[in-house]
């Protein structure tokens, strides 16, 4: 949120008291926090996998890890990790689960640190990390592992007392993970300015969490203005709770960049008034390839400031303006702004309320970014509408799209056959998200036969609570059977009877994959197929004793493409 004119804690959580310790709300819970539920696990899989497969700080140093790496690595540590907290959780059966959450919390961020510390696999011929030359010199600073934690004068000059040595080679600081006072700021702002002409790369994200609202904005001056006139490619300011007031106190700072090729603004309360003052004071960008927005209050006016700063942006690759509260009228902006950026690789626009027509306004801009390979597109009230235009609309484009999700958007079997026709000629997918959506067994099938040739490197396929029942359920298993790099299938949360399951089972049995790919079933309603939608599915012939008529009919169904 923006900040307040009153002495309250500034930053990202309440997790510390005005004199540094951390609090612990004490309320008991009234339900069970563990163990979570096999599609938390999953996303939790997935959000690892995103998160180990970006980049960030650890990657300029220790290499990027490829997407399969991340997910092998990814798929490991949650699974050692929830054995590990299930055992925790043993300790204390009367308990309400809280503490087995915080340990698998915390140990799935310690072993995910670990693998982005190893860095990628050594290549054939090429020499393990540990085996290679030393450098001489250490381009990358960075204090924040361990304990979060507020910090005195005396302990900044401790910390920080390897960017004062002379002749450092220091180019890359982080200092997120730390709360710096005004004391600990007078002692950083100096070692900082000494430096400023040899860095690139600056992360201050999360670096003023629990302090009043005047200390924080007067330590963000300090840091602004003893960076100010440093040439950076890279700049990260989120998770502070900046609000207008945070941003202008990076003025100076801000005003001076004009090579900026990442710029990183999460979780910082950019209201409307915040995100004109990022368009306002950010002068250049036509450098910027990476720029990122998500979890804010931007708004729709916000949102119309921001598609000035695309705008400006003719090289961008990268944009996230995920859970923004972006409605109709700003994602229209958004949508106009980003036929500029032709560069587009990746798009998030996640969870925001766009609706049909700002929906069809990005199937327009869809049709020129030629380069895009992922495209975010979960819980935006798109409706069929919206999800028609936009697959008609990457048909002729996006020719090496790799991963496409649409969560969340009220698609019906109507715009089945558009997404399918998309899906057909869209042979380098890795990743295809439709869940919880109302495809049905009509939209399920023609989703499968549309990945059945080809599509070799589609490594995960998600159709979750979509009231699917036995025929869409194996078709989409006959789909990813074969596939050599397949490694989940997601159908769970809907209506498919025990014998649909065993029968799924044996298609990827017999196929190159093993059941091992196919994803819980804890959500799956057993009982649900042919009960709770009788009428509707006698209608549409996908009750149990139609499936013999349907299946003969689907083996003549086409998926249009043109």
């Amino acid at each position: 949120m923006a900040v307040k004119d009153q002495s309250i804690p500034f930053g990202t959580s309440s997790d510390f008291d005005m004199d540094g310790s951390q609090e612990f709300d004490p309320h008991p819970f009234t339900i069970k926090l563990w163990p979570p539920s096999s599609s938390t696990r999953t996303m939790l899989v997935e959000n690892m996998t995103q998160n180990l497969s970006s980049e960030s700080i650890f990657s300029r140093k220790y290499g990027l890890l490829s997407k399969e790496e991340a997910y092998e690595n990814a798929k490991r540590i949650e699974d050692e990790c929830f054995v590990a907290a299930s055992k925790h959780f043993e300790k204390e059966p009367d308990g309400d689960g809280s503490s087995a959450v915080q340990f698998y919390a915390k140990q799935t961020s310690k072993l995910m640190l670990e693998v982005l510390k190893k860095g990628p696999k050594p290549k054939d011929g090429e020499m393990a990390a540990v085996d290679r030359p030393v450098k001489s010199a250490e381009v990358v600073f960075d204090i924040s592992g361990g304990t979060r934690a507020f910090i005195d004068a005396e302990e900044a000059r401790k910390l920080l007392s390897p960017l004062t040595e002379q002749g450092n080679s220091f180019r890359k600081i982080c200092l997120s993970n730390r709360s710096f006072g005004i004391d600990a700021a007078h002692v950083a702002g100096p070692i900082l300015a000494s430096l400023k002409e040899q860095l690139t790369e600056v992360n201050l994200s999360d670096f003023i969490a629990g302090r009043p609202e005047e200390e924080a904005l007067e330590v963000m001056k300090i840091f602004s203005s003893a960076l100010e006139g440093s040439v950076l490619r890279y700049l990260n300011l989120s998770d502070n709770a900046l609000g207008e007031k945070g941003i202008r106190a990076f003025e100076a700072l801000l005003r001076s960049q004009k090579s900026l090729e990442e710029l990183y603004l999460m979780n910082d309360g950019i209201s409307e008034e915040a995100a004109k003052a990022v368009c306002e004071l950010i002068p250049s960008t036509d450098k910027l390839k990476i720029l990122h927005f998500h979890n804010n209050m931007t708004g729709d006016e916000g949102a119309i400031a921001i598609s000035e700063v695309l705008k400006r942006s003719p090289l961008l690759e990268d944009f996230r303006c995920s859970s923004t509260r972006v409605g109709s009228v700003g994602g229209i902006e958004l949508a106009k702004a980003l036929e500029t950026c032709t560069r587009l690789k990746r798009i998030d626009l996640r969870d925001n309320i766009f609706g049909v027509d700002a929906g069809v306004a990005l199937s327009q801009t869809l049709e020129k970014l030629v380069h895009v390979k992922e495209i975010y597109l979960s819980y935006l009230n798109l409706e069929d509408e919206g999800a028609i235009a936009i697959a008609n609309a990457l048909k002729q484009s996006a020719p090496s799209l790799e991963g496409l999700d649409i969560t969340g958007n009220d698609i019906t079997p109507k715009a089945a056959p558009a997404l399918a026709g998309c899906v057909a000629i869209k042979k380098s997918l890795r990743m295809l998200i439709l869940s919880e959506n109302e495809l049905k067994d009509q939209g399920a099938v023609l989703i499968g036969k549309a990945l059945e040739e080809g599509h070799t490197q589609l490594r995960e396929l998600d159709l979750s609570t979509n009231l699917i029942q036995r025929v869409g359920a194996r078709c989409l298993a006959q789909a990813v059977s074969n596939k050599p790099d397949f490694k989940l299938l997601n159908i769970n949360g809907n209506a498919i009877s025990d014998e649909g399951i065993d029968e799924v089972k044996e298609i990827l049995k017999n196929g190159k994959n093993s059941v091992d790919v196919l994803g819980p079933l804890d959500e799956n309603d057993v009982e649900g197929e042919g009960e709770e939608d009788e009428d509707e599915g006698e209608k549409e012939g996908v009750t149990e004793e139609g499936e013999g008529e349907l299946e003969s009919g689907l083996q003549h169904l086409k998926v249009e493409q043109d």
